[in-house]
């Protein structure tokens, strides 16, 4: 026989998250929690994961909200465990990845009294959240019409801003006891906002007179809609359109590798390839160097299109437009004149000369964390996910042609701290296998992402081992540290490898060291198994930094 909590304040809440549908809750242990936690893996209608670490399970809930495009709620018992959230709610909130924090607390007046797993968590995330909320404990005169109303709120405020939200739930003891049924609360009127937007007439006014547009895409979710739209405009060569891995966009007149075109840019080139309207969509770029370009080049115009975000990112910000991509192109297409323009053909000379000085140094490389990339772009089944860590692993992804595949990364933050966390939770929703490459200081950090009983079994990682942090040893700066002091405390420099892990957590592991058995393993890699994978890349003995200097020396010569 089912029992469920007897707190009103909890039956209520499984109420109206049912109702709205959200039904995917990662659970952490603890006792304040117990009657979240009973009550919801009780409910047949929920989809219950108990994930221990809470910094671990918040990154997860933010994969599985990826994967499924729909919030995902996550609930921890007081105290740290509250904290231990926070890094993934920052990712959410600045990458709008909706999640619903339900944090079990001490009742109000346990506050600053030294009780234990006590602190001040009302208002938690609110430097980083869409809304935070209390809950009322049932025994307070209309607690369960006020809490019906914050709830509500809350919920839908989850929906429209597609972030984070936080309920705080004080709850008093007895924690454990049970009712063997549910009272039948009122189904919910539910309310949707509706989103209008139409193009302004000085910017069609705008948009026909300029005559060098640049449409740049920063991190953007997979969209088929939006990637038809922006080959309509790029079709008789009108705009230019760059592009960035993690911008999920494929088309061969799009320009999808910044790096490799604008490396060695001078003042002069500048303002050669300078746009006169620059229109921005999506997020965070990876990218520094189209960040210098566009900051130097004075730009006269620049719109940004986001339904949430419209930072000015380039100084030179003149029409934030509160919107969808899509929506803004659809306008568009339907508003503007198409004319080919010598601005494309001045970025499409650039592109062939780099193109072909990529071709040569790529295939002059040997094994290698550039080489692994290389491989990776040709080897990768086409149905296969992929999560790119934070650091090197996105900026190697983005010279490499990865556009057969959904790419994500944790570019709202662009910490390192949750992405294998992250990659696993979009495994758990996800209809397609997902693979995760990352470096193995990425890796090594967030360990507790494989205490995970819900793998698929052909949930891939890819771990390229170079000994360090090599991200420091390519950024410009940290090379003018005396070696000791790099070595140790900014690379960190150590000897580490995934295989006790890896046989500890019940997955199959591989370790590689040269080229020729790479190239073998990576075709049996993906085939089916009965466990997930690890391949380890050993490439410790390779001077990984200096073959990426050289690459990019390579672009430069004439």
């Amino acid at each position: 026989m089912k029992k469920y909590s007897s707190k009103r304040s909890i039956q209520l809440l499984a109420h109206l998250l049912k109702d709205y549908g959200l039904i995917d809750v990662v659970i952490s242990p603890g006792s304040r929690n117990a009657p979240l936690a009973i009550h919801f893996g009780e409910i047949e209608e929920f989809n219950a994961y108990s994930i221990v670490d809470e910094r671990s399970a918040a990154f997860v809930a933010l994969g599985m909200a990826r994967s499924q495009q729909r919030p995902v709620a996550i609930t921890c018992t007081s105290g740290s465990a509250t904290a231990n959230y926070y890094p993934a709610v920052t990712e959410a909130f600045y990458q709008n990845v909706p999640l619903l924090i339900l944090t079990a607390d001490r009742p109000t007046d346990f506050i600053d009294l030294f009780d234990g797993q006590t602190i001040r968590q009302r208002d938690f995330f609110s430097q980083h959240s869409y809304g935070d909320f209390e809950l009322l404990e049932d025994e307070v005169e209309n607690a369960e019409e006020l809490n019906f109303a914050t709830i509500k709120t809350a919920i839908e405020l989850c929906f429209e801003k597609q972030g984070p939200v936080h309920i705080n739930i004080p709850l008093s003891e007895p924690l454990y006891d049970l009712v063997g049924e549910i009272p039948v609360f009122p189904s919910v009127e539910k309310f949707v906002p509706v989103k209008k937007f139409d193009l302004p007439s000085p910017l069609v006014a705008q948009w026909n007179t300029s005559k060098r547009i640049l449409i740049l895409v920063g991190t953007q979710t997979p969209s088929v809609q939006l990637e038809s739209q922006l080959s309509q405009l790029v079709k008789n060569h009108s705009v230019v359109v760059l592009c960035e891995v993690n911008s999920n966009l494929k088309n061969a007149k799009f320009f999808h590798h910044i790096d490799r075109y604008l490396f060695n840019f001078t003042p002069q080139d500048y303002k050669t390839y300078a746009p006169d309207l620059l229109i921005t969509l999506g997020q965070n770029v990876v990218s520094k160097r189209v960040k210098q370009f566009l900051r130097e080049a004075q730009i006269p115009e620049h719109w940004h299109v986001d339904e949430f975000w419209h930072p000015d990112t380039y100084y030179a910000l003149t029409q934030p437009l509160k919107t969808s991509p899509e929506q803004f192109v659809s306008k568009l297409l339907n508003k503007v004149t198409l004319e080919p323009s010598p601005y494309y053909n001045l970025w499409d000379q650039l592109r062939t000369k780099k193109d072909s000085k990529h071709q040569t140094y790529d295939q002059a490389t040997g094994f290698s964390d550039f080489n692994l990339f290389s491989l990776l772009s040709t080897k990768v089944p086409e149905n296969y996910d992929i999560h790119f860590s934070n650091s090197s692993a996105i900026r190697y992804a983005q010279l490499f042609d990865f556009s057969n595949h959904r790419i994500h990364c944790n570019r709202g933050t662009s910490g390192i701290d949750g992405c294998t966390s992250t990659a696993m939770g979009y495994a758990m929703k996800s209809e397609n296998p997902t693979l995760l490459v990352s470096g193995e200081l990425g890796f090594f950090y967030d360990i507790n992402a494989l205490w995970n009983q819900y793998l698929p079994p052909y949930t891939r990682i890819i771990i390229f081992n170079n000994g360090e942090g090599s991200i420091f040893k390519i950024i410009p700066g940290p090379d003018r540290a005396n070696q000791n002091i790099l070595e140790e405390f900014i690379s960190t420099r150590h000897e580490k490898t995934a295989k006790h892990l890896a046989a500890h957590f019940g997955m199959e592991y591989t370790e590689v060291d040269d080229e020729q058995t790479l190239s073998r393993v990576l075709d049996l890699f993906f085939a089916p198994s009965q466990q997930p994978k690890i391949l380890e890349v050993n490439t410790k003995k390779i001077e990984n930094a200096q073959i990426l200097r050289g690459y990019f020396s390579s672009l430069a010569n004439d």
